[in-house]
């Protein structure tokens, strides 16, 4: 009985961890940008989500090592409700960081970087690798 009531107690800490997981966890592809494109790694950090470069590429798909790979790109996102999120995100090619909003949408990713307040924002349209 107590190996059964264990087996339970496993199995449902088991599925609550599954459960809890926050949508925009994931290895998600970036667009191109300045002729390249990376594997971004989205996991939680804190009450918040944060990504790094795990992977770059060359417009063409070939990889390269470039020196951005394992810094951080999504900065300390918050979820808002409803797969939208408030945090900073990093541009490598010019080396500053943007007012962050992000939302996930299934496989889907919108990231957006806004300066003034954000009023003007640019942003990048990723998909799920994993």
């Amino acid at each position: 009985m107590k190996k059964t009531l264990l087996g339970a107690a496993v199995a449902l800490l088991s599925m609550a961890g599954v459960a809890s997981a926050d949508p925009a966890e994931g290895v998600w592809q970036t667009e191109v940008d300045d002729g390249a494109f990376a594997h971004v790694q989205i996991s939680t950090c804190g009450n918040a989500v944060c990504g790094n470069i795990i992977r770059t590429y060359e417009n063409g798909g070939t990889p390269y090592q470039s020196p951005n790979i394992g810094r951080q790109i999504v900065i300390d996102m918050v979820p808002q409700g409803d797969g939208s999120y408030e945090g900073s995100v990093w541009r490598p090619s010019n080396e500053r960081i943007y007012i962050g909003r992000m939302s996930v949408n299934g496989d889907q990713l919108r990231l957006q970087g806004c300066v003034a307040g954000g009023l003007l924002c640019a942003s990048q349209n990723w998909v799920r690798v994993q």
